[in-house]
């Protein structure tokens, strides 16, 4: 079998975020959406994935660059001046890991982003995390207390097969890349160890906001068998306010409503669904 989640991360960021993904799942192939509960936009995509119920809808954790749940007095050292998280990972990183007090705020602040999305009455799809940070093993640790506590049962790790990607075209080999690569499997190993339901390869991390048609297209004609989770970012304006410099968000939206890439899943029967379809063992037609 070969079958496929796709996500759309940063629900909520914005409403051309949230106008993609929306359109993404009516008419496209979108699977499911991972929601930043504190985004700028967040109660608008709440409004919209409340219409969409086959859209599986997740926790898109937030820890780095963008706005906590708690107010900032309560995560002083989580948070710069302007009460936003802080943009150097590296060294918020060393400080979640080696001083308690960081600690106690990280708990609180993941608990209450747990605790905004439950308050949502969403079913909870799956866990990831910005900038795939949940890689840290302070966070992944956290993930798996408090979201035990929220009836979390599946999470992404982001291990990429390089070599199918490398079969549609060339792709260089980063250091970033290469330091991530072990811990994503290590967040596989103990994420699946505590009952979660992981995919067993993700697709989205070399290409970042460059997943055009031709690649997505490239990719799902050479799915190998098992489970998938291919992650975009689509939206309907390439430059909303916190987009990334240099992401093709419409491009990517592009490739999630393009017909060559439906019929590419229905050639390959592909079978496609949210974290929870599949948990159920379930899915939904192409």
């Amino acid at each position: 079998m070969t079958n496929l989640i796709i996500t759309a991360d940063d629900f909520g960021a914005s409403i051309a975020v949230n106008e993609g993904i929306e359109a993404a799942h009516r008419t496209g192939i979108l699977t499911a959406a991972s929601l930043m509960v504190a985004g700028e936009a967040a109660e608008d995509a709440l409004i919209r994935a409340r219409h969409m119920p086959t859209l599986g809808v997740g926790l898109h954790l937030v820890l780095v660059e963008g706005r906590p749940a708690l107010p900032a007095s309560q995560v002083p050292d989580l948070v710069d001046a302007s009460g936003h998280f802080r943009t150097n990972m590296a060294l918020a990183g060393a400080a979640m890991f080696f001083r308690p007090a960081v600690r106690r705020q990280l708990a609180a602040e993941i608990e209450a982003q747990f605790a905004a999305f439950h308050a949502t009455g969403l079913r909870l799809d799956h866990v990831n995390a910005h900038k795939h940070f949940h890689l840290h093993p302070t966070i992944a640790g956290l993930i798996l207390k408090i979201g035990a506590r929220y009836g979390l049962t599946a999470a992404r790790a982001p291990v990429e097969p390089v070599a199918l990607l490398a079969a549609i075209e060339p792709v260089p080999q980063t250091i970033a890349g290469r330091i991530a690569a072990p811990y994503a499997r290590g967040v596989a190993r103990r994420f699946r160890a505590a009952g979660l339901l992981v995919p067993d390869r993700v697709l989205g991390l070399a290409w970042s906001g460059h997943m055009t048609p031709q690649r997505v297209r490239g990719l799902i004609e050479r799915l190998p068998p098992g489970l998938t989770e291919l992650y975009l970012h689509p939206a309907t304006d390439d430059h909303y306010p916190g987009s990334a410099p240099g992401y093709q968000y419409r491009a990517e939206l592009a490739a999630l409503v393009d017909p060559t890439v439906r019929d590419a899943i229905v050639q390959r029967n592909v079978t496609l669904g949210s974290f929870q379809a599949f948990g159920r063992k379930g899915a939904i037609a192409a």
